[in-house]
C-alpha cells in the first residue's frame, strides 16, 4: 500500500494549495490513502466541519490532530462522529474522540495512530507508555501496518519514540512545530521524520502573520496569531510504501506556489 501524510495544514492558504494540487499528486504518486494533520486548518486553530468536508472532497481520507483539536468546540463532536477525524489517543480517559483508526487498503489493514508529546503541551498520559501498550495490542490483533503521527514540541521526544519502536511500526512522522526537518530516514523498516513541516504560508512565522509573533517576542505580551489571506505557500508531505508492516520506500515532496515542479527528497535507508 502507498500512503501519504501531509503535515499541519494551516488556515486558508494551506487549504487552497491542497485543493489546487492534491488530486494531481494522488495520480502522480499512485496514492492509496491520504492522511493529514488538520488541527490548524481553520483560521490556524482547530478544524471546522465545513473545512473538513472541503478537504475530504479533494482527496484527504483521514485527519489527525493535536493540542488544537478541541479549539472549534461547536464542530468537534460532529467531526468525531464521521470517524474520519482523530485526536491524540493519549488524552486522559473520558475525553471525547479516539486516536486510532483501522482501515483496509488493498486487502491489508492499516492502523493510523495519533499521539501527543508531553513537553510544553496540554496534559496527556505518558506518550511512551501509552504507545507501548497500544502497539502491543495492535500486534496481538494481527495488524502489521502501523502509522503514527506524533504531535510534539520536542524533537528529543520524537527521537525517543523512534528508538523505542523502530522495527515495530511502519512509520513515525512528527508534526506540531510547522518547521520541516531534514532527517527523513528508514531504519529497520520504520520510516521516520521529526517534523513534516506545515502546508500553508511560508513567508512569515510558522504560517502566521509575523506582526504578532514579533510583538510577543519583543514584549513578552500575548496576542492573537492570524493567518494571512495571501502569501507565498508550500505543500509538504511524505509518501510511504508499506509492505508486510515495513516501509520499503519513502520520500518527501515539497511543492511551492508559482513553481511548477515539486522538489522530491528520498529517504535515507539504514
Amino acid at each position: 500500500m502507498r500512503i501519504a501524510f501531509i503535515g499541519d495544514i494551516v488556515g486558508r492558504p494551506g487549504r487552497k494549495i491542497v485543493r489546487d494540487k492534491l488530486k494531481e499528486f494522488k495520480k502522480e504518486f499512485k496514492l492509496d490513502f491520504v492522511i493529514a494533520n488538520g488541527e490548524n486548518a481553520s483560521h490556524g486553530f482547530g478544524l471546522t466541519f465545513k473545512n473538513a468536508e472541503e478537504l475530504f472532497k479533494v482527496g484527504i481520507d483521514l485527519f489527525t490532530g493535536g493540542n488544537h483539536s478541541f479549539d472549534k468546540k461547536a464542530d468537534i463532536h460532529a467531526l468525531f462522529a464521521t470517524k474520519r477525524v482523530l485526536r491524540p489517543d493519549n488524552y486522559p480517559l473520558g475525553v471525547p474522540g479516539s486516536g486510532v483508526k483501522i482501515v483496509e487498503i488493498q486487502g491489508e489493514k492499516l492502523a493510523v495512530v495519533n499521539l501527543m508529546g508531553m513537553y510544553a503541551m496540554p496534559h496527556v498520559e505518558n506518550s511512551f507508555n501509552w504507545a507501548t501498550a497500544l502497539i502491543q495490542k495492535l500486534h496481538e490483533e494481527g495488524i502489521k501496518n502501523i502509522f503514527i503521527d506524533f504531535h510534539g514540541e520536542a524533537t528529543s521526544e520524537k527521537r525517543i519514540m523512534m528508538m523505542m519502536f523502530k522495527n515495530k511500526v511502519s512509520a513515525i512522522c512528527g508534526t506540531h512545530t510547522h518547521i520541516g526537518t531534514d532527517d527523513l530516514e528508514v531504519v529497520d523498516g520504520t520510516c521516520y521524520v521529526s517534523d513534516v513541516g506545515l502546508t500553508g504560508c511560508r513567508d512569515n512565522v510558522i504560517g502566521m502573520d509575523e506582526c504578532m509573533p514579533i510583538y510577543r517576542a519583543t514584549t513578552g505580551l500575548n496576542g492573537h496569531f492570524k493567518v494571512p489571506n495571501a502569501c507565498k505557500s508550500i505543500f509538504q508531505f511524505i509518501v510511504m510504501e508499506f509492505q508486510e508492516g515495513k516501509t520499503i520506500e519513502a520520500f518527501k515532496v515539497k511543492s511551492y506556489c508559482n513553481i511548477q515542479d515539486p522538489i522530491i527528497t528520498k529517504a535515507l535507508f539504514d
